[in-house]
């Protein structure tokens, strides 16, 4: 997922959308929008997501009997590329213990009781998506390093250790040279 992902806000209220924009418009993050739970699943699918503001109650496009919030939820979390996305569900009703349960079993971050307080809202979606960033940052960090090892192992068959660059990149190989013969 792209730094610049955006903040997908999922409602079939135009009012309620309007008035999630306006709370989080000054964090300066893109803002999507989505009026269905197919056009939200579509909209991550795509890969720009980087928090998702969900009302529970969303319908599908094709009706009510179309996948709702929780549906949404348990399809992302299926699919490895967007299974860790941060997810809001927000609730035009007080939300009972089951749909509590059900929400924070699929991992859901936070359930909200709409309309909500927009200064709080800022603060819990600023550190849900920073952290979230900061996560995809690691993992990137990760597999560089892997692939990094890897290509050190491939190294190893085709000569000696001093022709190397030293393993974190930062000492110049004709230092690390030195080292090594320093070493024997």
């Amino acid at each position: 997922m792209p730094s610049d992902a955006e903040i997908l806000i999922v409602d079939d209220h135009q009012h309620t959308l309007y008035a999630l924009e306006h709370a989080l418009a000054p964090l300066g993050l893109g803002i999507g929008r989505a009026t269905s739970s197919d056009q939200a699943l579509k909209q991550v699918l795509r890969g720009r997501v980087g928090l998702l503001l969900l009302d529970v109650s969303t319908p599908g496009a094709y009706g009510p009997d179309g996948p709702d919030g929780l549906d949404v939820v348990r399809c992302i979390r299926r699919l490895e590329q967007t299974r860790d996305i941060p997810v809001v569900l927000l609730t035009g009703s007080d939300p009972d213990r089951e749909l509590a349960a059900a929400a924070f079993g699929l991992g859901v971050a936070d359930l909200v009781r709409t309309p909500v307080d927009p200064w709080a809202l800022r603060t819990k979606v600023r550190h849900l998506y920073a952290a979230h960033q900061r996560s995809l940052a690691l993992e990137r960090e990760v597999r560089e390093l892997r692939a990094l090892l890897a290509g050190r192992g491939q190294d190893e068959d085709r000569g000696p250790r001093a022709a190397r660059s030293h393993p974190d990149g930062r000492v110049p190989p004709q230092r690390d040279a030195g080292r090594a013969a320093t070493a024997q």
